[in-house]
């Protein structure tokens, strides 16, 4: 029996991870478990840990790995020896890993330097902030490349990257993304106390290479917010350097009745208001490829998600109040009936991934790497 570990920081990528988790559980060929740390351990952020458990996985590792939000290098070398103490007993058979976080990063340091075969899904992608460096170093330490596209796995070509390591199986949140199967929206209306039915969503994360600029730029968009006159469901941002301060401005938000805010809400349950969203704004990926399954538009503010995207549906704007305002007027005069859908898969990445892990072929894949000359 094969022992597989996922790794999990975030209520984002284990959005991602969560229908391979379940589908591999399932099956009686292999041992899997779950290190959770990250976001999911902050009490201020929602303690999504327990969303973990509530999603009958059974096997979940708590860590904590950070003290200060404000120190990305010291959280990464505490997940490190973490992780380390944790592969050192489990001793698994392959390491899944998920995007551009400094846990990603830990998880495919920890099982490269121990030769263990760690599997990095989607890479391949382009993006601003430090999250694109991340990506790309996660993307080198690991030995097996699920990706979302052909694009995706081309990149992953140029950066030197075997062929035969790389498989497109889609965008793995598109599996629990169908309409059909999600909570309906009376029911999440009803489980957050939401009293509108006419709304937009919120999501401002720091960029991290901006830092210097995160205040002001989070007092614009609060500013444009404000004076947009809508409601919003305000989710609050990654606990990445310069979250505090955007949380200081949101706390401007917390007297009106037109604004909701959450730490964390439940991916099902954000997948249903994403959905029947009148739009949502930020710079969240959700922007620019979630909210494209939905048609829903979107307005993205600023560097985060640059190059990753291109599409009918998302107005992009720089910072300042004036620009994300004429940015929220002109998200409001799209035709979704004209929008364009990105290829990211067909909601059966699961099925993908378990092929591939029933198989031979992928466990055949040696730990030593090298670098493929185009």
């Amino acid at each position: 029996m094969k022992k597989i570990v996922f790794l999990t920081g975030t209520r984002a990528d284990f959005g991602k991870l969560k229908s391979l988790i379940l589908i591999s559980q399932a099956s009686t060929k292999f041992d899997v478990h779950v290190f959770a740390t990250g976001m999911h351990m902050s009490s201020q952020y929602g303690r999504t840990v327990d969303e973990i458990e509530k999603s009958n996985i059974t096997s979940v590792y708590k860590f904590i790995n950070h003290d200060v939000i404000e120190n990305m290098d010291r959280t990464l070398a505490k997940t490190v020896d973490g992780f380390s103490m944790y592969v050192k007993e489990l001793e698994p058979d392959l390491i899944v890993v998920h995007g551009d976080r400094v846990e990603a990063l830990s998880g495919a340091i920890v099982g490269s330097l121990n030769n263990i075969l760690v599997a990095h899904i989607e890479g391949g992608e382009i993006s601003g902030t430090i999250d694109e460096l991340i990506r790309h170093a996660v993307s080198k330490m690991s030995h097996i490349h699920l990706v979302a596209n052909n694009q995706a796995r081309q990149r992953l070509i140029q950066l030197g990257e075997v062929p035969e390591s790389i498989f497109i199986i889609g965008s793995p949140d598109l599996d629990l993304m169908n309409p059909k199967s999600l909570p309906s929206l009376d029911e999440v209306q009803a489980y957050y106390d939401i009293k509108y039915d006419s709304f937009s969503l919120a999501m401002f994360h720091p960029v991290t290479t901006e830092f210097e600029n995160i205040r002001e730029n989070a007092k614009h968009f609060v500013d444009a917010l404000l004076q947009s006159g809508k409601n919003y469901i305000v989710i609050y941002p990654n606990n990445d350097l310069g979250s505090h301060e955007i949380l200081q401005e949101y706390s401007r938000l917390k007297n009106h009745s037109n604004f909701s805010l959450f730490p964390s809400l439940r991916f099902e349950y954000f997948l249903s208001l994403l959905n029947h969203a009148d739009f949502i704004i930020g710079n969240s990926s959700a922007g620019v490829r979630e909210a494209g399954y939905y048609f829903t538009p979107t307005v993205d503010i600023g560097t985060r998600q640059a190059n990753r995207v291109v599409s009918s549906n998302i107005i992009n704007c720089g910072y300042s109040s004036p620009e994300i305002l004429n940015a929220i007027l002109e998200v409001q005069q799209l035709d979704r009936t004209q929008f364009q859908y990105h290829e990211f898969g067909n909601g059966d990445s699961n099925l993908k991934f378990m092929k591939l892990i029933s198989g031979s072929s992928m466990w055949e894949i040696p730990c030593q790497k090298q670098f493929q000359d185009i």
